[in-house]
C-alpha cells in the first residue's frame, strides 16, 4: 500500500507538471495507488506534503509552486534524517493510521451487529488472518472480510484488497462487505468472493501496486451504486444480507 507521499510522487512523475493537492488526491484514489478510510483524504495529502517540505526544506521530494499546488523538487538534496524529521514523519503517519484504525474497527462492529440481528452467531476475530468476522447460521460457517470507508470530497469510496489475502480466502462461503459511511447513514455492499472475482475479470476492479493488490472504487450516482465505472451497476448487492446463505 502506498502512503500519501509515495502516491503523490508517483502521480506527479506521471503528470510532469505541478498539481493542486486535491487533484493529486483524486488521481491517486482513482488509480488505486492510495488507500484511505478517512473522509478528507485531500486534507491529509496537503498536510503530508506540507509537513515534508517544512521539515526537509531542500531535502524534500516536493516544492510548493503556488497556494495548494505542488511539484516534484528538481533540486532535491540528500539530507540526514534528523530525530526531528523522523519524529515529525512518525507523528504524521500515526495520525492517519489511528484515524483508519477507528474507522475500520467501527465498520467491523457495525457488520457484526447486523449479522447478530439476523440470527448469525457472529464474532470479531481476535487476530486478523484475512478474515475479520466469523459467523455461523444453521450449522454453516461464513467468513466475512470487512472494508470500511467514509465518503470523500469526490463522492467515492476507495478500498484496497491485498492479492495474497484474496487468493488465500477465495471460497464460496467467504464474503466481502464494504461499509459505506456518509454523514450518519451507513450502507453495505455485500459481495460473495465469486462475484468479486467476476468483477476483477470484467475490469470493474483493477490490479494495482505491481499486481500485489486490487483497487475497489464504489460511487453513488443518481440514486444508484456503481463499482469502478458506470457500466457496473451494483444495486442487487446493496444491503442484500440474504446473499449470505
Amino acid at each position: 500500500m502506498n502512503t500519501f507521499k509515495q502516491s503523490a510522487i508517483e502521480i506527479l512523475k506521471k503528470a510532469k507538471t505541478p498539481l493542486h493537492y486535491t487533484e493529486i488526491t483524486r488521481l491517486a484514489l482513482e488509480s488505486g495507488i492510495l488507500e484511505t478510510e478517512g473522509a478528507t483524504p485531500e486534507a491529509s495529502m496537503n498536510a503530508q506534503i506540507t509537513v515534508d517540505i517544512k521539515n526537509k526544506v531542500a531535502g524534500s521530494d516536493f516544492i510548493k509552486t503556488a497556494p495548494g499546488i505542488f511539484a516534484l523538487n528538481p533540486n532535491k538534496k540528500e539530507i540526514k534524517a534528523t530525530p526531528k524529521i523522523i519524529e515529525a514523519e512518525k507523528a504524521a503517519e500515526e495520525k492517519i493510521v489511528i484515524e483508519g484504525g477507528f474507522t475500520g474497527k467501527g465498520g467491523e462492529h457495525l457488520v457484526c451487529s447486523e449479522l447478530l440481528f439476523r440470527g448469525f452467531n457472529a464474532s470479531i476475530m481476535s487476530v486478523d488472518v484475512g478474515i475479520d468476522i466469523s459467523a455461523i447460521k444453521d450449522n454453516k460457517f461464513f467468513g466475512i472480510q470487512v472494508k470500511t470507508a467514509n465518503t470523500n470530497k469526490f463522492d467515492t469510496y476507495n478500498f484496497h484488497i491485498r492479492r495474497v489475502s484474496f487468493e488465500r480466502h477465495n471460497q464460496g462461503n467467504i464474503f466481502y462487505i464494504f461499509v459505506l459511511r456518509v454523514s450518519n447513514k451507513t450502507r453495505f455492499l455485500i459481495l460473495p468472493t465469486n462475484d468479486l472475482e467476476r468483477k476483477i475479470k470484467e475490469g470493474a476492479i483493477f490490479e494495482v501496486n505491481n499486481k500485489s493488490g486490487f483497487a475497489v472504487n464504489i460511487k453513488f450516482r443518481d440514486g444508484k451504486v456503481y463499482l469502478g465505472n458506470m457500466g457496473h451497476e451494483m444495486g442487487y448487492f446493496l444491503d442484500n444480507w440474504n446473499l449470505i446463505k
